[in-house]
């Protein structure tokens, strides 16, 4: 056999493989490049439903939020969640600002509220005394000492809860905040009144 049908005979070979090859990765490119749309659908349904400042809060994020928090108060709204959601984005941040660490965000939002809030409440004893008096028939004949750390318990963290949602509302007021969960919603009405 000469040199040249030995490489006549390797180019035919390789260009067997090349057309075998070309047939073989053709439908898997096709089928990536099919699929491809799909991935881009599949992650375009998860949508920004509020913005706080520069985070974002997604449909899928409120959802798992709203799923939880549903089996423990069944009659809150997905518009309360959300709400809660861009409160705790806010106290979270400023946690950050001041630079609190702590092993979850649960208790860093607890160590938060408790430094800069509950730190500063001091529950006087004529506030306890005039609570037992005006709700003594509710403590079923219980004295005072005995019931005075349940009311003082009570009346910090009446305290606290007012506190926290002044404070949160000053943060509320510092911020750019834009909910846009109904969004869908609007669009329909907006396209059903054109029909």
């Amino acid at each position: 056999m000469n040199c040249i049908s030995a490489l006549a005979m390797h180019s035919e070979t390789a260009k067997g493989i090349v057309q075998g090859a070309f047939f073989f990765v053709c439908p898997v490119i096709l089928s990536v490049f099919l699929a491809f749309p799909a991935v881009l659908i599949a992650q375009t349904k998860d949508r920004v439903v509020a913005y706080v400042d520069n985070t974002a809060i997604t449909l899928s994020e409120l959802e798992k939020r709203f799923e939880n928090t549903v089996k423990v108060t069944p009659n809150i709204t997905r518009d309360e969640v959300l709400n809660t959601m861009v409160n705790r984005v806010l106290l979270l941040r400023e946690a950050a600002k001041i630079r609190l660490g702590a092993p979850s965000e649960e208790d860093l939002l607890k160590e938060y509220v408790d430094l800069k809030i509950k730190a500063f409440i001091r529950i006087r004893e004529e506030d306890i005394e005039a609570y037992y008096a005006r709700h003594m028939s509710s403590f079923e004949g219980k004295a005072l000492d005995d019931v005075r750390e349940d009311i003082e318990n009570y009346l910090v963290e009446r305290e606290l809860n007012q506190r926290l949602k002044a404070h949160i509302s000053e943060l509320r007021q510092d911020s750019c905040i834009k909910v846009q969960l109904h969004q869908e919603d609007d669009q329909k009405k907006i396209s059903g009144g054109a029909e």
